[in-house]
Parts: C-alpha cells; structure tokens; sequence
C-alpha cells in the first residue's frame, strides 16, 4: 500500500466514477460488490429482521475538530462512547457530515446526513447514518423531532454527548456494504435511521463553510444483497 496523498474529489477528473483509476488501494477496495450508498424501501428489496438488541452507550465528552476528505469531522479523544449490536461492542471513532444524504429513503434525498463511524476490537467498522431536514422559518416544526445544537467553528474542542443526535425511535435499516469515501472498502455494516428529524439552519450554515458542497458519493447497485428493516 502506498503512502503518497491520492487527490479525490466529488467532480471532474477526479470524481467517484474515476476513484478506482486514481491508484492500486482505490481500485481493489471498489473491487468489493457490495458498495455504500444505496436506495432504501421497506416495499421493495426489504425483509424483516428481528430485534438486534441495538443499544447505544454514548457520553458526553470533548471531541476535536477537523476538516479532511472534503467534510467536517468530530472526533472522540478516546474509546468512551460504545453502541452494541448483534451482541458485539463497537466504540465510537468519527462523526462526518455529507450535504445531501448519500443514502436516499423512500426515493427521497435529504439535505443532511450524519454518519457516526464505530470499530470493533477487530477493526471491522459499523457505520450508523441519521438523517435530517432543515428548519427554517418556512419550515414547520410541528410533528417532527427538532435537535438544539450550538457550534461555530474555530472552538477546536467541543463538549457534547453524541447520543442528542440519535431519533427517540430506533427503527433502522440494516444492510452490508462499504465506505462511501475512498477507498470504499468493505464490508461494513450499516444502520441507516428511518426517523427523518429537523436541525437547526445555523448549525447547518456552519457545516457549509466547511464542507465541500454535493460531498455525497451517487447511489450503488444493490447487486443482489439483502436489505433488512427492523
């Protein structure tokens, strides 16, 4: 594997459909079939799976700032905050932000989407995906979960408990697949979040300073994998 900086990007020349020219590593991890992100229906493609005993231990704690890979990072200073799933322990390593959703839910796109990486003992990765709309003063709050969030960028470190960020109902679809930024390795599994919930418009402003704009990787081919929704 080489350690030379491969320049990528979200267009042009150097856009996701050029990513596995761009070097050896990018090409063998597109190799893998089942890539990240994808179309989700619970009419289509979908079954039913039981109750995976999905528990979240997050805690508030100072995560670190950082802009790479065309996005904005929080990033934990420890192993602290854990989810378990499937009867396995996975602790929290990264949260980024992708402006649109990368995955699409019910053939709709979203302006905001929050991915929450996790590692297991083994290094296996689960990705957890929350999704969100804007409010705005045209945007009724009525019904929908609206999360309070305040940051402006240049606090280098920041005290928050990651789990405000998490829908009060946990229902989720579950699928393998990969990363969505390269190398798009895989497999890793995924929990993408059917609750839709609002976020402020100023935290959102924020994000755009520092996220490259359309920084979401277009839908993969299913080629065959199942798709669960609990």
């Amino acid at each position: 594997m080489s350690n030379r900086v491969v320049d990528w990007n979200y267009f042009g020349e150097h856009g996701p459909d050029k990513w596995h020219c761009l070097c050896e590593e990018f090409e063998q991890a597109a190799d893998y079939k089942w890539q990240s992100p994808i179309a989700l229906s619970e009419a289509e493609n979908c079954e039913k799976m039981a109750a995976e005993g999905l528990t979240f231990d997050y805690v508030q704690e100072n995560f670190i700032e950082q802009s790479f890979n065309h996005t904005f990072h929080f990033l934990p200073p420890n192993d602290r905050s854990k989810l378990f799933f499937n009867q396995k322990s996975y602790h929290l390593t990264d949260i980024h932000f992708h402006l649109p959703s990368e995955h699409v839910l019910e053939k709709k796109q979203f302006p905001l989407e929050f991915h929450f990486v996790h590692m297991d003992k083994f290094g296996h990765n689960l990705v957890v995906a929350v999704l969100f709309n804007i409010a705005t003063d045209e945007n009724p709050e009525s019904g929908k979960e609206l999360v309070y969030f305040t940051w402006k960028k240049g606090q280098h470190s920041l005290s928050f408990d990651p789990q405000i960020f998490l829908p009060a109902q946990k229902s989720y679809y579950y699928y393998t697949g990969s990363l969505t930024t390269p190398p798009t390795r895989g497999p890793v599994e995924w929990i993408v979040f059917d609750t839709v919930q609002l976020l402020k418009k100023t935290f959102v402003d924020q994000l755009k300073i520092h996220v490259t704009p359309n920084n979401n990787r277009p839908l993969q081919r299913l080629n065959g994998r199942k798709i669960y929704h609990n």
